[in-house]
């Protein structure tokens, strides 16, 4: 039975302090979700979502020749469906503009693990889809290339089919990274495409070829009537649950990157992602505080952002159990709290892993919720 026809909480009424509406005295999910704003929950998302991992040679070369960089490197994730099964919902995909088709298909760690005198691994790209044109799904060029998905539209095909497979989901949020210029870590490694107005053309493009435009969340949609997006979503113009279930919201990583995404798009018209921006700028919807301080993140939250900030990284946190700034993160109020340990993929050295209270996939935001919004009714059907 559904369970909206089970589950029923009773409130005495209470005034919502975001545009004076009273809640009735009883509600289901259908009834929760016409209040419940997308920036007033919060959700556990995966930090490159697509990682692999090395092969067990590379490992061996990466622990004789960069055994810090290893370090740093050493997690994995499940595919991505299974990561949204085990109820992450925010993913991150880094992309390399590909125009040509095989730029990042012989990776140099193959070679060097050869020369090396190891055991050649399985072949990372059986399939070549590293040969043809498009953009590219991996972490670091010549070194760290093994993904779950090695192309943008094979992991963006993947998430499409399990938001089929599960229609009544909350909104799956996709942070999209944009690699490009020299690598600190292989000065010598292949030269990335620089990402100009026309390469996030295509990058948009390939994203419509997988999405239909009821499928997303969109800046036009946020925007409405509004002059700006900046002035929408601090407006309260989010939207609300019942109409973001089963869709999904693309957001920006890099902030240097948002001018040239934003040329002939004032204030994201016409575009699909989120751009990381200025508080009070023309596009600003999405900002990320990934070392922001607990009030700096709540008040960016306060004025109607989204906020995306993590938990841990280069697997410290993990190793030794340290667990402030994952505490820091939760209370903080951001709405996307990412981490290389979500619930379903804990440590394996320690404890450690970056789940919300109760198990549960989503919980009321504990900084902007409304009045009486019941975490047991955001995502009833996991």
């Amino acid at each position: 039975m559904n369970r909206d026809n089970v589950v029923r909480i009773f409130w005495a009424a209470a005034l919502l302090v975001s545009g004076g509406l009273v809640w009735a005295q009883t509600t289901t999910t259908a009834e929760q979700d016409k209040i419940v704003r997308i920036n007033q929950i919060q959700v556990i998302g995966s930090h490159n979502s697509y990682h692999a991992g090395f092969a067990p040679s590379e490992r061996k070369y990466m622990e004789a020749k960069s055994p810090k960089g290893l370090r740093s490197l050493d997690y994995h994730h499940a595919p991505l469906a299974d990561q949204l099964s085990g109820g992450v919902r925010q993913i991150e995909i880094d992309i390399f503009a590909d125009s040509k088709g095989g730029r990042f298909a012989h990776p140099a760690i193959v070679r060097q693990v050869a020369a090396a005198g190891l055991p050649a691994d399985p072949d990372f790209d059986p399939q070549h889809e590293m040969d043809k044109p498009g953009f590219k799904v991996m972490h670091m060029q010549d070194l760290d290339e093994r993904s779950t998905c090695h192309t943008f539209v094979a992991c963006l095909t993947a998430v499409r089919t399990w938001s089929k497979q599960h229609p009544r989901h909350l909104p799956i949020f996709i942070l999209v990274e944009t690699k490009e210029g020299p690598m600190r870590e292989l000065p010598n490694a292949v030269e990335t495409e620089p990402f100009t107005s026309a390469v996030f053309d295509a990058m948009d493009a390939e994203i419509r070829s997988v999405f239909r435009a009821d499928e997303m969340i969109t800046p036009d949609e946020v925007r409405g009537s509004a002059a700006t997006l900046n002035e929408a979503v601090r407006a309260g113009g989010w939207p609300t649950l019942e109409k973001a279930r089963g869709r999904v919201i693309f957001l920006m990583d890099q902030q240097h990157v948002g001018p040239v995404y934003r040329e002939g798009h004032p204030s994201l018209r016409g575009r699909v992602l989120f751009t990381n921006a200025e508080p009070g700028a023309a596009d600003a919807a999405f900002i990320e505080q990934n070392d922001g301080s607990r009030e700096a993140i709540g008040a960016l939250v306060k004025q109607g952002y989204l906020v995306r900030t993590r938990t841990d990284e280069g697997t410290e946190q993990a190793r030794t159990n340290d667990t402030t700034r994952r505490d820091l993160a939760l209370s903080s109020g951001a709405q996307l709290i990412s981490t290389d340990y979500p619930s379903s993929e804990p440590s394996p050295w320690t404890s450690y892993f970056v789940g919300l209270p109760g198990g549960v996939v989503a919980r009321c935001n504990p900084v902007n919720k409304p009045v009486g919004c019941d975490d047991r009714l955001l995502e009833p059907s996991h």
